[in-house]
């Protein structure tokens, strides 16, 4: 790179850092999850306003590359927080609910996106038809369990039982939605790898979970790897992680799932079945250069491909079909599913409402989708405002169903009332049976 190209890449990692900050906390000041800020930061940024003469001064074509290297980098580390922060612990007593619920927030925005997607495509018409149906019924299918995750925590309840459920039923969802892109990817024969690379996953994952995660807890547990201050933990698991995210992009699959699939099989607890605080210290670690720097990267690189100055009146049709079949297949099929488990309207609701946050995640798969040639630009561009739309409404539909009661001064924050979200989460509880 050039002394100049150098420069231009400092004060553009500078810029996106100040101002990705402002428009975090400009959205919590607003009641939303930082993302929506940081999400409609890279939208503005882009070409949307003023012709793209904004990101054309501050984000020069020559160094873009490197800015798509490094959100790409930041989308790895994410994948394997989120594959990290998934634990089988939420299921426990909750398996039939979540299970339920996640099974039909999935079959039911799948099966409208993918007839959605038979009358989209004579507008966007793509190389793989069958793809494209794939593809677009997985992005109506998403739910973003970290964005849902911090929801339920700047709320207070997270330690619910209708937060458990909900985060049960968003892990699983999460799982179903990658594997149904993966099949997506794979059926494209998009990435560097031959076809029949693909059929390296399989021993790929089984060799994850029978040999690695076992090596990994071992090697976790030694005291010279343990300890806050101590870089080898950190440096195993980022050497493991980088490894699987090529390896999965080498056979054919896109790196996320590698990063993914390593965050999967991360000890939560040690060979003795106590607590392991290993896996939630190396989180935090990375995630704090991430979340400042290579998250904010990756909404920049996003936004700059979303285009909605020339949006026409088909262009809101489509948006306004896209909002329908989103929001409508994910209430519809979680509120029901809940019912049928026995669950009263007002929890249902509030559940099916949780359960249409996306966020994040789905950017991530339209990024992907638009990577491999599935969506074209103005499509990816009204997909970007269905994320934001159903993220951005989550707060306020929430707000209520279930209206947080300010917390008196330095006592934390602000929290359920009581008899509401707040109820005790102990099976045989009263308040737990009111929640049914």
């Amino acid at each position: 790179m050039s002394t100049h190209q150098v420069t231009m890449l400092f004060l553009a990692l500078a810029a996106i850092t100040l101002l990705a900050f402002a428009a975090g906390a400009l959205a919590r000041r607003l009641r939303q999850p930082p993302v929506i800020g940081e999400v409609l930061l890279g939208v503005l940024l882009g070409p949307t306003l003023l012709n793209g003469a904004v990101s054309d001064a501050l984000f020069p074509e020559d160094i873009r590359p490197s800015l798509a290297a490094l959100a790409n980098i930041g989308v790895a580390l994410f994948m394997f927080t989120v594959g990290a922060e998934l634990d089988a612990g939420l299921m426990r007593g909750r398996r039939f609910v979540a299970g339920s619920v996640a099974v039909g927030s999935i079959i039911l925005p799948f099966l409208l996106g993918a007839l959605l997607a038979l009358y989209l495509f004579a507008r966007h018409p793509t190389d793989d038809r069958t793809g494209f149906v794939l593809f677009m019924g997985a992005a109506m299918s998403v739910t973003a369990f970290p964005v849902l995750a911090r929801i339920l925590t700047d709320r207070g309840m997270q330690r619910t039982w209708l937060g458990m459920v909900a985060l049960a039923c968003a892990a699983i969802d999460d799982v179903l939605a990658w594997t149904l892109l993966a099949v997506v990817v794979a059926m494209s024969g998009a990435g560097t790898g031959s076809q029949w690379l693909l059929l390296l996953f399989v021993p790929y994952v089984v060799l994850m979970l029978t040999v690695v995660r076992p090596v990994l807890h071992r090697l976790l547990e030694h005291q010279w790897l343990t300890g806050p201050a101590n870089p080898a933990a950190m440096v195993l698991t980022l050497g493991g992680l980088l490894l699987s995210a090529a390896f999965t992009e080498w056979i054919g699959l896109h790196f996320i799932f590698g990063a993914f699939v390593f965050g999967t099989v991360m000890p939560r607890r040690t060979t003795r079945g106590e607590p392991s605080d290993v896996t939630g210290q190396v989180r935090e670690r990375l995630s704090s250069l991430n979340d400042f720097l290579l998250l904010p990267m990756f909404f920049v690189v996003a936004g700059l491909k979303v285009d909605l100055s020339g949006m026409t009146g088909t262009d809101l049709m489509e948006l306004g079909l896209i909002l329908a079949t989103a929001v409508g297949g994910k209430f519809v099929g979680a509120f029901v599913a809940a019912r049928a488990t026995g669950m009263q309207n007002r929890p249902a609701t509030a559940l099916a409402v949780l359960i249409n946050t996306r966020g994040l995640t789905e950017l991530i798969i339209l990024t992907v989708g638009l990577q491999l040639g599935a969506l074209d630009a103005e499509l990816y561009s009204v997909m970007v405002v269905m994320a934001l739309v159903t993220t951005a409404m989550t707060g306020p539909l929430l707000q209520l169903l279930y209206p947080v009661r300010p917390a008196p001064p330095g006592t934390g924050p602000a929290v359920p009332p009581a008899g509401r979200a707040g109820e005790d989460k102990s099976p045989s509880s009263p308040a737990r049976r009111r929640i049914m």
